[in-house]
């Protein structure tokens, strides 16, 4: 079972990033997926929420708007799209996976904003 997420790095404020999270060893289609962060000297907060089939999406009021998060079931990949960066974007990004009390998490990539 395993999560792993790609894409971060260092972008200027204003730019983007798109991440990717590959899934293996699970049932893909049958996990609401999601996007986590978490910023220095700050707790883990809720980015982006995706229902398995892919039909519902639900966002931080804070980043709607700017970000956006799709899957492809045959590519047991999600992503999230993140549009005009700021530094306050600056965190760890990490994936999550849940079906019913299964859980699981990828071990988060680094996206840093800065000029």
């Amino acid at each position: 079972v395993q999560l792993v997420e790609s894409g971060g790095g260092l972008v200027q404020p204003g730019g983007s990033l798109r991440l990717s999270c590959a899934a293996s060893g699970f049932i893909f289609n049958s996990y609401t997926m999601s996007w986590y962060r978490q910023a220095p000297g700050k707790e883990r907060e809720l980015v982006a929420t995706i229902s398995s089939a892919g039909g519902s999406t639900n966002y931080a009021d804070s980043l709607k708007g700017r970000f956006t998060i799709s899957r492809d079931n045959a590519k047991n990949t999600v992503y999230l799209q993140m549009n005009s960066l700021t530094t306050e974007d600056t965190a760890v990004y990490y994936c999550h996976g849940v079906r019913g009390t299964l859980k699981v998490w990828g071990q988060g990539t680094l996206v840093t904003v800065s000029s």
